[in-house]
């Protein structure tokens, strides 16, 4: 129906299955594949304009697929709300 909104879709984990998370790489963060790119390196570069391509030409070791993960992961992650725990 015009004028309405449908829920977002819960996201599974094999949509995420690019993402990795390794203290030892860059210091944790989010990243691709377990490269020393990370979630936010790929939604800065496209935040300031630059294309799938432009990205994929200056990172040959990545694939459109890992930047639709990052973005996708990114999206989820901001809608995400962490409530502290409360000690009993």
């Amino acid at each position: 129906m015009p004028g309405t909104s449908s829920p977002l879709q819960e996201p599974s984990m094999s949509q995420f299955d690019r993402i990795t998370f390794d203290p030892q790489v860059m210091g944790g963060k989010p990243c691709l594949r377990g490269l020393r790119v990370t979630v936010g390196t790929i939604v800065g570069l496209i935040a300031s304009g630059a294309t799938p391509r432009e990205i994929l030409d200056d990172y040959p070791y990545l694939e459109r697929e890992d930047i639709t993960a990052a973005l996708s992961y990114a999206a989820w992650r901001v809608e995400e709300v962490e409530v502290p725990l409360t000690q009993s």
